[in-house]
């Protein structure tokens, strides 16, 4: 035997004897090393919206950015409003763990406490909702929701707000509205504090899910109502309802959406699936408002030309009643509950600052509309 051959005998065994004690990858000898299969983590959650509405396919959109991103080990099921609790009652259900999340608005639980409805249906101080969103996130909002929850002894729910909604509608209506006498007596469907605002106004405010608004009208429960936007308004059938529209209000300038997960089910979720939830929210946000604009603008089209929807502008005495009665309201809730008073001062503190900014910053869109398209198309026409 050559000294080559020698060496090369040596060299087999000392692999064969590295490879029975684990010293080499399986896969070196030939057989094909098995990869052990994630196991799936389901979670069920349910949306406040009717299946057909775009606020569920935003709740959608969320799911499927988290379940793809989990690359399927998590899966995030998505039901619609009713499935397994009524749109109102889905704080509790998520607290309890009948469901393991759901996606709605804070507005909706305010029987619960009304400052969270400060979130989705406040003055908002001029911000618009995306400048709410940038309170929330890095002006003490987040951190003041948590103690807010806590005070009424919610600590099994983690909350992530998302999806800045533009200015709402004042809402649908017989006739235009003229002046601020006409709300007197009227039955209006509106949620949150502006129950309050309205109720201010004269109106018989009766707060109801988004669902269950068209067939109140129809059934001359309400005599008007507000919900939000164009193409929500337009899915939901309010033109078979009503064929005035009425644009801009303080009512509801700026709102955002809710992301809740029952917080021991989060909890024993591993960091990484905890970081693509947290980025998946954001993501979201993003893409919801790319979504609305393209959405909303298509629809608001359709509502005058398909539907025969006759929209105007809400006057600017009715605007400017608004905001008096926002600042009555905030002064008697801040009195009654030091929480609310503290939310509306960090709320305010952080608008005088951005709001400033934003308006001397940013040049008039409208002045650009009017140059290029010349029929001011945005501009509703007054009553």
């Amino acid at each position: 035997m050559t000294e080559t051959n020698k060496s090369s005998i040596d060299t087999r065994r000392r692999f064969l004897k590295r490879a029975a004690t684990g010293g080499v990858a399986a896969g070196a000898l030939a057989a094909p090393m098995l990869v052990k299969a994630q196991a799936v983590t389901s979670l069920r959650f349910q949306s406040t919206w009717p299946a057909k509405d775009i606020f569920h396919e935003y709740a959608q959109d969320f799911a499927k950015k988290v379940n793809d991103m989990t690359g399927g080990e998590l899966k995030i099921e998505v039901l619609p409003a009713g499935s397994v609790v009524p749109a109102f009652g889905l704080l509790d259900a998520v607290s309890k763990g009948t469901l393991d999340g759901g996606h709605g608005v804070l507005g909706y639980h305010y029987g619960k406490q009304n400052a969270l409805a400060l979130w989705n249906s406040g003055p908002a101080f001029g911000m618009d909702a995306n400048m709410l969103l940038s309170w929330h996130k890095y002006g003490g909002g987040a951190e003041l929701l948590a103690k807010l929850y806590a005070s009424i002894g919610v600590t099994t729910v983690q909350s992530f707000l998302y999806g800045p909604m533009a200015t709402q509608p004042l809402g649908w209506f017989k006739k235009p509205i003229t002046k601020a006498e006409d709300f007197k007596g009227l039955k209006f469907r509106t949620n949150g504090l502006a129950i309050d605002l309205f109720t201010a106004m004269g109106a018989a405010v009766n707060a109801l899910p988004g669902g269950e608004i068209v067939p109140a009208m129809d059934r001359g429960l309400l005599d008007a109502a507000e919900f939000n936007n164009a193409t929500s308004d337009r899915i939901l059938g309010f033109p078979d309802v009503s064929k005035v529209c009425m644009l801009q209000s303080y009512h509801q300038s700026a709102e955002t959406f809710e992301i809740m997960f029952n917080k021991p089910k989060y909890d024993a979720l591993p960091p990484k699936m905890k970081a693509i939830i947290a980025n998946a929210v954001e993501a979201s946000s993003a893409d919801m408002s790319w979504k609305a604009i393209d959405r909303y603008s298509k629809d608001y089209i359709e509502l005058q030309t398909k539907d025969k929807v006759k929209f105007y502008k809400t006057p600017d005495s009715v605007l400017q009643l608004q905001l008096k009665l926002w600042s009555e309201i905030l002064t008697k809730k801040s009195a009654e509950n030091p929480l609310f008073k503290e939310i509306v001062e960090s709320q305010k503190a952080f608008a005088e600052r951005t709001v400033k900014w934003d308006q001397d910053t940013y040049v008039s869109r409208r002045m650009a509309v009017n140059h290029f398209f010349g029929a001011k198309p945005a501009e509703a026409k007054k009553g």
